[in-house]
């Protein structure tokens, strides 16, 4: 697409109700694509939320004999507002918000001293945890697959390090518990394989409760 007709990227909604898995049932749907071959975020960040309580043996469901309901999960819905350039992402749902922070607009190439322009970037997402009054925050570094996974572990640490401090000293309470995690190339949100790819997997997220609005 030409430059001049590109848009922001802005408000990707992605929402889910409740996802049921069959055991023993023959369906031609994606639902064998949910089942769990491992986590797919962070240990401590997945939904939460109590599914609803559904009878088996509705006759509405029309399940084959012999087939039974595995365990309902409930996805909360999510709101994704991303930069034209991936720079920034935030992540909301009903019960929390997350902000993913691109290592490009953060830090040096394989460093994990802070830019100038870091600062700012930071210190907009420590008025966000005080307006929502949250005492709890995760800050979680990651890398793309490039170089050794060790490498990536002790890096995405570092980041994630730095990125705390900052916070720390723009919140200034003693009342907030973090979470400082670096994760390395676990966990992409996009694919290796391209250099697009790999630029929005090297971040640093911050994520935390919502409040209700009331903080200082």
């Amino acid at each position: 697409m030409p430059a001049a007709t590109r848009r922001p990227r802005r408000a990707a909604a992605v929402a889910v109700a409740v996802v049921l898995l069959f055991s023993g049932a023959q369906f031609s749907t994606a639902a064998g694509a949910l089942a769990d071959d491992g986590p797919s975020v962070p240990p401590g960040t997945e939904p939460t939320g109590r599914p609803p309580e559904i009878d088996g043996r509705s006759p509405g469901l029309r399940l084959r004999d012999g087939a039974t309901l595995a365990p309902a999960r409930v996805l909360p819905i999510v709101s994704i507002v991303e930069t034209e350039g991936g720079e920034e992402r935030r992540e909301e749902t009903n019960e929390s918000l997350k902000f993913a922070l691109q290592a490009e607009v953060l830090f040096g190439k394989d460093s994990a001293e802070l830019s100038g322009a870091a600062q700012a970037r930071i210190a907009s997402v420590a008025a966000e945890i005080a307006r929502q009054g949250s005492t709890q925050v995760r800050v979680f570094g990651f890398t793309d697959d490039l170089g050794s996974a060790a490498h990536g572990d002790v890096l995405s640490k570092k980041r994630a390090d730095a990125v705390h401090q900052v916070l720390a000293r723009e919140l200034d309470s003693s009342e907030i518990r973090y979470e400082i995690r670096g994760y390395g190339e676990l966990f992409p949100i996009a694919d290796n394989s391209s250099e697009e790819g790999r630029r929005k997997n090297r971040r640093v997220e911050i994520s935390f409760p919502r409040g209700d609005g009331s903080g200082g």
